[in-house]
């Protein structure tokens, strides 16, 4: 009977370990794109990562795929149209929340001159 324990033991390391290499290989490609976002936007590290969090919950999909797809699109490779929709809007309260107002640009942030 020990045997069989023994082997069960290790069929359940092996599979956290995958699940571990898993978790550092998306981790790893979510710094990436983290990276990426503070040098574009510009912004901190953690307005980045709000940033990416923020397009997956719009694209209802997990962290690591849209930064995979972040990180593609900085090789070349173009994001899908909800990515990129769920990409501008994030920009938008990203840039909101630093000028500390709501998420429409006025006349004056927009760049266009006011009316006279």
């Amino acid at each position: 009977m020990a045997g069989n324990a023994d082997g069960q033991d290790v069929v359940a390391l092996r599979a956290e370990n995958d699940q571990l290499r898993r978790a550092l290989a998306g981790r790893a490609v979510i710094d990436q794109a983290c990276g990426m976002v503070m040098v574009l936007a510009p912004c901190r590290r953690g307005p980045a990562r709000n940033l990416l969090v923020d397009m997956a919950r719009q694209c209802n999909t997990k962290l690591p795929e849209v930064a995979v797809a972040v990180v593609a699109a900085w090789e070349g490779e173009p994001l899908s149209r909800l990515m990129q929709r769920a990409l501008r809007r994030a920009l938008r309260r990203l840039y909101a929340e630093d000028r500390g107002c709501d998420s429409r640009p006025t006349d004056e942030t927009s760049g266009s001159r006011p009316a006279m």
